[in-house]
């Protein structure tokens, strides 16, 4: 094991963790009494949720897990060569 596989593995392990810890700070969306008695004031209010926080840690959680992918693609890929 050399020193390259061992940071390709810290930084998975590092990365896993920080999406863990964005789908956690992430709000539920249930769609449960009040969703379909407020139905309405959602379409109204959910224009502006781009700029939302909940709407930022969405689209972190994307660019994170494509992160993750990658590296787990590299990491495989550097364990198959070796």
């Amino acid at each position: 094991m050399n020193a390259f596989e061992i940071v390709i593995g810290i930084l998975v392990i590092i990365v896993s963790l920080v999406i863990i810890g964005v789908v956690i700070l992430q709000q539920g969306h249930r769609a449960g009494i009040n969703g379909a008695i407020s139905g309405g004031a959602d379409t109204f209010l959910s224009k502006n949720k781009a700029r939302t926080f909940d709407a930022s840690l969405a689209r972190w959680t994307k660019y994170i897990a494509l992160l993750f992918f990658v590296l787990a693609i590299v990491a495989n890929v550097i364990a198959l060569r070796g």
